[in-house]
């Protein structure tokens, strides 16, 4: 079995035992996860959110199961032209044994791939905690220097830490800066949620 079919095999289980999925692939590419939330939502499901889990920060992407009416009749669409799924097996919107999206869902792919992308880096961005650990930091490198007098050690990492907290920071805002300009190119629309971090919704009917 391939690794795009255990992708698939997981998420195919999930869909048909849960209302709520999650995609949890440590390794996996951002397409990847792109790609079997095309699927998901091929079989009535909506791509809810994102979180970063635990000190590596493990991307989680949520979906939940869509009632929409449209959304319900594109999964019994879906059930009934893919109806032998397994290893190896077609399933919507990709090339047998693979994630690998067709032309005619290669730009739907493509959008919920920018969503989970922009939604992980808005996530990571938590800029006072990163500027409270930079300045932290610094300091206590000071400190140490002080105290140990390993100036030649400690000072430059008094320096180069926040520097190197500060600049992933920005590149982090550039990216954010420059899928979002992919995102409302495709017709999303900024909101805020009740935490205050910025999401993009797609047009509804999304997806069909």
């Amino acid at each position: 079995m391939t690794l795009a079919d255990r992708h698939l095999d997981s998420l195919l289980r999930q869909i048909a035992t849960r209302n709520a999925i999650e995609l949890i692939h440590p390794f996996a590419e951002w397409q990847t996860f792109g790609a079997l939330a095309y699927v998901a939502e091929c079989y009535g499901f909506r791509y809810e959110s994102v979180r970063l889990v635990g000190k590596q920060r493990l991307v989680h992407v949520q979906l939940v199961r869509d009632a929409a009416p449209w959304a319900r009749q594109r999964a019994a669409a879906s059930t009934a032209a893919f109806p032998d799924t397994g290893p190896g097996r077609p399933v919507p919107g990709m090339r047998p044994g693979s994630l690998t999206p067709l032309p005619e869902a290669q730009a739907d792919v493509d959008l919920l791939t920018a969503l989970i992308r922009y939604e992980a880096l808005e996530a990571a961005a938590n800029r006072a905690q990163l500027l409270t650990v930079a300045w932290g930091s610094a300091a206590l490198f000071l400190l140490l220097a002080v105290l140990t007098g390993k100036y030649a050690v400690l000072l430059p990492l008094a320096v180069l830490t926040p520097l190197g907290m500060l600049g992933a920071l920005r590149l982090n805002a550039s990216r954010r800066a420059e899928l979002a300009r992919r995102l409302t190119a495709a017709g999303c629309a900024p909101v805020r949620d009740e935490t205050g971090r910025e999401r993009y919704v797609r047009p509804v009917p999304y997806g069909v």
